[in-house]
């Protein structure tokens, strides 16, 4: 079945969702819901069907591969492929899309512009995040990273609240700024590909292969770093995100910071690592630096909010150096917990926003002083805030904590002052989530929440997939890092650094074992 085309059917399955959305008369609105909950539920069979064939012990680099001649003169192709870690990044957008659109059912129902184009965007946006995901073809890889960029400013501008324009405008600054720096490294590269190789090509595994000098990799390596920075995001290039997610939906916060940021530390260790692994190497003190300034900066500032959605913001970009250590640490268990770890971020933080939805749409405002005893009036709503919290802020048994401890574990080696330093990301995370808690779900009801309505069953419907995946995987994490072990083992390889592991004995093996092993 490896012959099918299940990548390109997985992208094309949402676009076409898209169109027949958007096609949809007007006064038919529940109709188009219905289709575009029906097209993102197709897309996540596809991918459940993909990662029951995947074969985690395969030596090829990639796995469903298709490639195709685009432009020939440039040496262009329309080529895909996903190895452990694209794949779990493609099962979180699937797994995220459908709960989006279940819990955002009516959040454009009383809008200016089509409820059809709301959901319609949702479909675009996941069919452009996956090519961007399974592009083993940079062309094909920058052209999906750029029209990813369209819907979400739709999506905010038009749909969002608050300083939407300016959230939207900001946002799309952004993106375009490290976007054309990024197309600039592109070019670049594909020019040192055409001196090396006498013709010039965007196929990422021939890429990989290239001797290129030092001066230019490391030029190269800041064009690319930098784009995927700006997309994390990471300090200092991040304040894009507090505004965007105050503006947005909670759907569109879901999707940008549950999945989009991910494109950023996606492309850090399957591109910038890979592609340039003198110039990584060279570059790590640095970024280690700007990690763990955006773990501590990030959870002081997260302390000071009043809003909501603006303070799971920052909760992200200090989650996000976390991610961002780890796979600088050039370790094994550094780089498959920061995998893990997108993947446990993006279920928490697709909790927490959802569950700040619910709540703003029932009282209008995501300012935690209106708040006050929603534990009292609405028990499974403070609930799901609460382990949504808990899984944020790493408790044990949840997906948060196995993501967090081994990416700091991984990275503790190499950079063993940089990790003992984030570690007190947690100790702030603890602060910063049990204090929201507190001052939203706990004390006495304000005037605010009485009579708040609890969950209803739609919306119970749409948060329980994401806590029992949070659980599941918390427990049982090891089908995941199973899966994504032997992609992050190939990337480590064509880094080449000094390989440094946590040393952890074995069960079972005796002192003298021991003594005799390190003799």
């Amino acid at each position: 079945m490896n012959d099918f085309p299940w990548l390109t059917t997985l992208g094309v399955v949402p676009l076409v969702g898209a169109a027949v959305v958007a096609a949809v008369p007007k006064g038919r609105e529940v109709l188009a819901k219905q289709l575009a909950l029906a097209f993102s539920l197709v897309a996540l069979v596809i991918v459940v069907v993909m990662a029951l064939q995947f074969d985690a012990n395969s030596s090829a680099p990639f796995q469903f591969v298709e490639s195709h001649t685009w432009i020939a003169q440039f040496g262009i192709s329309y080529a895909v492929g996903v190895d452990g870690i694209a794949l779990v990044l493609l099962a979180l957008l699937a797994s995220l899309v459908p709960v989006v659109i279940l819990a955002g059912w009516h959040d454009a129902d009383a809008g200016r512009h089509r409820v059809q184009t709301f959901f319609a965007l949702f479909l675009a946006l996941e069919a452009s995040v996956v090519f961007v995901f399974a592009a083993t073809d940079l062309f094909l890889f920058y052209v999906a990273f750029e029209v990813m960029l369209i819907p979400v400013y739709f999506l905010i501008g038009l749909y969002g609240g608050g300083q939407r324009t300016y959230a939207a405008v900001k946002f799309l600054l952004y993106s375009l700024l490290g976007g054309l720096i990024l197309l600039a490294g592109l070019i670049s590269l594909y020019v040192v590909s055409a001196r090396e190789l006498g013709q010039g090509t965007f196929d990422v595994t021939a890429l990989a292969g290239l001797d290129i000098d030092p001066t230019t990799q490391k030029w190269l390596f800041a064009a690319f770093f930098f784009a995927f920075a700006v997309k994390a995001p990471m300090f200092p290039v991040h304040t894009w995100l507090p505004d965007a997610t105050a503006a947005g939906t909670p759907g569109t916060n879901t999707l940008v910071v549950g999945v989009l940021d991910k494109v950023g530390t996606f492309g850090m260790i399957r591109l910038c690592l890979p592609l340039f692994p003198d110039a990584s190497q060279w570059a790590a003190p640095f970024v280690v630096i700007l990690a763990v300034v955006s773990v501590i900066y990030a959870g002081l500032v997260a302390i000071g909010q009043t809003d909501m959605n603006r303070l799971v913001a920052y909760v992200s970009v200090s989650h996000f150096g976390v991610i961002v250590l780890g796979i600088f640490a050039f370790t094994t268990l550094g780089g498959s917990g920061s995998t893990f770890y997108m993947v446990a971020h993006g279920l928490s933080a697709a909790a927490l926003f959802l569950t700040v939805g619910f709540l703003v749409r029932r009282r209008g405002s995501a300012q935690i002083g209106h708040y006050g005893g929603v534990a009292r009036v609405a028990p499974l709503l403070a609930g799901v805030l609460l382990v949504a919290g808990l899984s944020s802020l790493a408790m044990p048994g949840l997906a948060g904590f196995v993501g967090e401890l081994t990416s700091l574990v991984g990275a503790y080696p190499r950079w063993p002052v940089a990790a003992v330093i984030a570690v007190l990301g947690i100790v702030l995370s603890a602060l910063y989530i049990l204090q929201m808690y507190k001052r939203v779900a706990q004390g006495p009801e304000t005037e605010n929440v009485k009579g708040l309505v609890d969950l209803l069953p739609r919306e119970a419907w749409a948060v329980a997939p994401i806590l029992a995946l949070t659980i599941v995987a918390g427990v049982f994490p090891q089908p995941i890092f199973n899966v994504v072990n032997p992609a992050v083992e190939r990337v480590l390889e064509q880094v080449g650094a000094p390989p440094i592991e946590p040393s952890v004995p074995a069960v079972g093996v005796g002192a003298t074992d021991l003594e005799g092993a390190e003799q």
